[in-house]
This record gives C-alpha cells, structure tokens and sequence, in this order.
C-alpha cells in the first residue's frame, strides 16, 4: 500500500474513518464486536489476507487433519504476506478458538501487521503480550476444529458483518476495526487526517469552555478563521 497513506492511517481514529465513510454512503464497514487484545498504543495498519471458516462436519474435523501441510489455517499463516492483516471470518462463533499464540506468533514473525477475527482466540493472555496487534471477541480454548473448518484462503468474506475483500486497508485502533475499500483508502486517509486536525482544535475549544454550536460541525466564518490562525501556530 501507499506508505503515506499508511502514514496518515496510522494516526487517526476508526470512527473519524466511519464518518468519512458515511459521507461516501458506506455505512457497514466497521468489524462489529471485535476489541484489542493488549492495546498496544498504535494503530494496527495493512492490506488484508483473508481466511474462511464454515461450520465443522465431524467427519472432515478430527485432530489429525492437522497433519496434512495444505490445512488452510496453516497454510493462511505461513502464505499471509509481510505488513497485511489477516483477517479470519469465523462466523461471528467464539465457542471454539480461531487461533492460538503459537500461530499468530508465527504470523507476527512473518511480518504480519496484524490479525482480526469475528471468532475468539486461545492462549488470549499470551497473544495480548505480543508486539504484533490483535482483535478478537472473547477468549475461548477450545481447538478450531471443533465447531469451525478453515476453508478457504484470500477470497471475498464476512468479518463481524462487514465485507472485507482481499486487499481492502484494515484500520484498528483502541476501539475496534474498520475496513477501507482499497480504491478509496488513499483519499479516506487524507480526509480523516484534516478531520483529525480539527477536531483536535474543536477539543481544545470545548474543554477552554467553547460551546459546540457553530464549532463543530464548523458553521461559522469566526470559528474557521480561528482554527486556521491555531493551525499555524501547532505547526499542522
């Protein structure tokens, strides 16, 4: 991707994107019920690598399929590539575990800039200890293949009720994940940076005792001029 864009996405917020989004007419773009495990003070940036997950048939998901090297878990971890996110749709089904520590270890020593699943993971207090970002819904123990089958690699999906295509720029922050369509990702972050820059003014204001009728959204010729005079002053 775009190094400056990452850049400017690294440095804003998922609801700033939201509503730069909303103004586009999109509106289901954020990972519903997904949190960070471990926030790690900055936000989690890439083009995402996809995995799928279908319910589990018991006749296809006993323990040693995980003996066969083109198992799709394993073979998403080891093909997902340096600096994209990987991102897991597990059906919005945290009963068993997407993944645990070992792999999304091994995922962070690939390179990976992070990983997202609607499921949960295992071994959640260790992977909350990696440098590598992490989302997920709840911590659960239990392996995989007990109620999911990976299924299927860097094709279109579902995470938390948002599409995510292969590519699309994943963007997490302390609050949750929201997924950029990769055509719009260059001029989304250009956007959230001014918005950003504004409402860092706006917050200033209001907590100076500034109330918000006017400030934001900015309606008043004073309160654009004032922001352009602080802007000079910070440098931005």
């Amino acid at each position: 991707m775009n190094e400056a864009t990452r850049e400017m996405l690294m440095n804003v917020s998922v609801a700033t994107l939201a509503t730069a989004l909303f103004k586009r007419g999109l509106r289901h773009q954020v990972i519903q019920g997904v949190r960070p495990l471990g926030w790690k003070g900055r936000n989690m940036v890439g083009p995402a690598f996809t995995l799928r997950y279908i319910p589990a048939r018991e006749d296809r998901n006993d323990i040693s399929v995980f003996r066969n090297a083109d198992h799709p878990q394993r073979v998403a971890i080891e093909s997902c590539p340096e600096g994209h996110v990987l991102v897991m749709d597990s059906r919005k089904q945290a009963d068993a575990a997407s993944a645990g520590d070992i792999l999304i270890t091994r995922l962070m020593m690939r390179g990976g800039a992070g990983v997202v699943t609607d499921g949960g993971f295992r071994d959640a207090a260790t992977i909350a200890g990696l440098e590598m970002p992490a989302y997920h819904t709840r911590p659960s123990s239990p392996t995989n293949l007990t109620n999911n089958e990976a299924i299927a690699i860097n094709e279109p999906i579902a995470c938390g009720d948002a599409p995510v295509f292969p590519g699309d720029i994943i963007v997490g922050d302390a609050d949750c994940v929201i997924v950029l369509p990769a055509h719009l990702a260059d001029e989304l972050a250009a956007e959230a940076k001014e918005m950003t820059v504004y409402e860092d003014f706006v917050v200033e204001q209001v907590k100076g005792g500034a109330g918000i009728i006017g400030l934001y959204p900015c309606t008043k010729d004073e309160n654009r001029e004032a922001f352009e005079a602080w802007r000079k002053t910070q440098g931005r």
